[in-house]
């Protein structure tokens, strides 16, 4: 998949089948939309692209009137939401900066500027409730009749559902902001997940609960930034960790602020995910995955960030979140109670 930010470059596709939007997550009603997009562009014989934005229109807004509650909470970073339009079969993708200059463009200007001049749409797939242009004046009526003088077609798609529930950006916040993860990788269609590089951070972890002074084999972790602010998740999670020259290794992760450490800290204010592999693989040594691009499954939260008094409280709680952890994946290792059953049978036969 080929990504731009802007529209001014010169290996942009000529002509492309288009799509608008936050995708937030890329669940499931999304991919439904972007499996249309990829059809009709083949149909074409033009590129499947996605228009997108960063930052969110609702961040933009809430930050220039001074209202952080209006920003929405973020599902998934920039990097993830790019990974998981390439793995629909998007071809382009094209991050448009919402700033004050987009917000206050009319809508007819954005449909000759952007869709037809910038992009050259041929056709443009859209959302039941898709707004565009200043003061949210362009609607789907008017997209269509533009499209009908310049020579795209335009087409609309219907809220998606999953047994009887609308999925939404709006309804995966809500269940990750629940801690059901379930209901979350129900309407995302996979597990929620975060992505990104390895930073340093005060390589406190590995000091504590090392087996002996001075030793660094305690809880180390694998830090990675959340660029935005509000995360749709927060607290302590049962996580599985993908891209370390492994097989997946179980983990638990912080997602959050880290309330009980010196504001002071190296990622002080910054919204991390510190992950713990269970099992350290010896081969990475104290310093191998620094630098690594890991994937990070976060499959069943075990409880709300919480302030320790000290480091001996904090050393202690993480003991007892990693055993947590352990008994979680030996619970979704167990077989069932009906294949207990099975087994019995076929020991017996």
């Amino acid at each position: 998949m080929k990504i731009f930010r802007g529209f001014h470059h010169p290996d942009i596709a000529r002509a492309c089948a288009l799509t608008i939007g936050n995708f937030d997550g890329v669940h499931r009603g999304h991919q439904a939309m972007l499996a249309l997009l990829n059809s009709e562009a083949a149909h074409r014989g033009v590129d499947s692209c996605v228009l997108t934005f960063e930052p969110h229109p609702r961040d933009y807004f809430a930050g220039a009137l001074r209202k952080p509650d209006l920003a929405p909470a973020r599902i998934g970073t920039l990097r993830d939401k790019l990974t998981e339009l390439q793995r629909c079969g998007v071809q382009q993708a094209v991050v448009l900066p919402f700033d004050a200059r987009l917000a206050a463009q009319p809508p007819q200007a954005f449909i000759d500027d952007v869709l037809v001049r910038g992009l050259g749409a041929r056709y443009v797939l859209v959302g039941d409730d898709f707004r565009f242009g200043a003061q949210r004046a362009g609607d789907y009526t008017m997209l269509d009749s533009a499209g009908q003088h310049l020579g795209f077609d335009v087409a609309r798609m219907n809220s998606y559902e999953v047994h009887g529930l609308r999925v939404s950006s709006s309804a995966v916040r809500d269940a990750l902001q629940r801690g059901d993860m379930a209901a979350a990788a129900g309407l995302l269609g996979r597990p929620y997940t975060i992505s990104g590089h390895v930073v340093h951070g005060r390589k406190l972890g590995r000091a504590l609960g090392a087996s002996n002074a001075g030793a660094d084999d305690g809880f180390r972790t694998l830090n990675l930034r959340f660029a935005h602010w509000k995360p749709a998740a927060s607290g302590i999670f049962a996580v599985l960790v993908h891209g370390l020259g492994h097989a997946p290794l179980p983990g638990v992760a912080n997602l959050g602020v880290r309330p009980s450490l010196d504001p002071a800290d190296v990622n002080g204010g910054r919204v991390l995910l510190e992950t713990h592999c269970l099992d350290w693989p010896a081969d990475l040594g104290p310093e191998g995955a620094y630098g690594k691009i890991i994937r990070v499954e976060l499959l069943h939260k075990l409880h709300d960030e919480l302030k320790y008094d000290g480091l001996d409280a904090l050393t202690a709680g993480i003991a007892k979140d990693c055993a947590d952890a352990r008994a979680y994946f030996a619970s979704a290792h167990a077989p069932s109670d009906t294949e207990t059953r099975r087994q019995t049978t076929r020991d017996r036969i």
